[in-house]
């Protein structure tokens, strides 16, 4: 066996030969400075779909990105063919900095999470009044995961045809959350989709909701003929003969005045992954109170400084009710 001393010269030590004849790999990546910028807007089976200058283009991840997952609505750095054209394939070497993470897990004791959402400013709650019920927990799930990942919530309501909705806002009326309240007559007449659309303009919203409370319905109102043509674009592209929500689809609304992400319907709304000292940033108005409260406070325990803060007149105590209601739902399951 040969033996080397202290100052070998790397010339003198022999390389194993290459056998497939290509070339070696290396650690040294490539840093693409000409890669351009796009969006995605949907995945599927590990092709991404992404919007790039206007085409859309059919991506997958490039080997360097290693375990790190593009989700829908994250903006990527893209290389190769983007002409759109069929059986092109480009590449995406960079993730960008997301702004907001919108997770979930599929319940409290699962510890994998999974990103619904990347860079969305605002999550819709979109919930039937009837015809299926509503399910306040539910509802209270998606609201502490809004509040974690510093997304403005919105409540809609549909179905208001068959009961008034006056009691699920005063469940949630101390919240201060916008909400909108819709019927079938005017998601047909399109009254509907105008109000909800107010609440849209120049951001990207996340519409959630279990099954059958209309969402996909109220999200093909809000976006024009003309551009759903591109969720046709994407099936064709992904192989799906149409979209049944069965992974998340980021659509422009007219006039470039934000986009909507429908995502497919959930069943239930894990908070493995939740922190409550974020939650509390929600409630400015009761943030200022937790000073006083003890290392790891869960704020719904007896040496919560919140009790005398709010006990001193600084908020409403139906505000401090609301706060630990929620907080609380981590450890209930929706149908609670």
């Amino acid at each position: 066996m040969r033996r080397y001393g202290k100052n070998t010269d790397e010339d003198d030590i022999r390389s194993r030969p290459n056998r497939k004849g290509n070339r070696p790999r290396t650690h040294i990546r490539p840093k693409h400075e000409d890669a351009v910028e796009g969006m995605v807007l949907t995945v599927d089976r590990g092709r991404l779909t992404c919007l790039v200058d206007g085409q859309i283009v059919l991506a997958m991840k490039a080997r360097e990105l290693g375990r790190k997952a593009a989700v829908v609505g994250d903006q990527v750095a893209i290389v190769g063919d983007l002409t759109g054209k069929k059986d092109t394939l480009a590449r995406i070497v960079r993730i960008n900095e997301r702004k907001s993470v919108l997770r979930r897990t599929a319940d409290d004791d699962d510890p994998y999470e999974r990103v619904v959402v990347a860079n969305a400013d605002q999550l819709a709650i979109v919930t039937a009044l009837a015809d299926p019920e509503p399910r306040p927990r539910l509802i209270d799930r998606c609201l502490v995961a809004a509040f974690d990942a510093g997304l403005e919530p919105l409540l809609v309501m549909t179905k208001s045809d068959l009961t008034q909705p006056d009691k699920l806002l005063e469940l949630y009326g101390h919240l201060d959350i916008p909400y909108v309240v819709t019927s079938r007559e005017e998601l047909e007449n399109g009254d509907a989709a105008a109000r909800v659309r107010e609440q849209l303009d120049g951001k990207i919203t996340a519409f959630v909701g279990h099954s059958g409370v209309g969402k996909t319905t109220l999200v093909n109102a809000l976006v024009p003929e003309d551009r759903r043509r591109l969720t046709g674009h994407v099936n064709a592209v992904t192989g799906r003969g149409r979209h049944t929500t069965t992974s998340a689809l980021a659509l422009p609304l007219s006039g470039d005045a934000g986009w909507v992400v429908d995502t497919p319907g959930v069943r239930s709304f894990g908070l493995a992954h939740i922190d409550p000292s974020r939650v509390i940033l929600a409630f400015p108005d009761l943030e200022p109170g937790t000073e006083g409260c003890p290392r790891a406070c869960s704020h719904d325990e007896p040496d919560c400084a919140l009790d005398a803060w709010v006990a001193e007149g600084h908020a409403d105590p139906a505000r401090l009710y609301s706060l630990r209601r929620l907080l609380a739902t981590r450890e209930r399951t929706e149908g609670d």
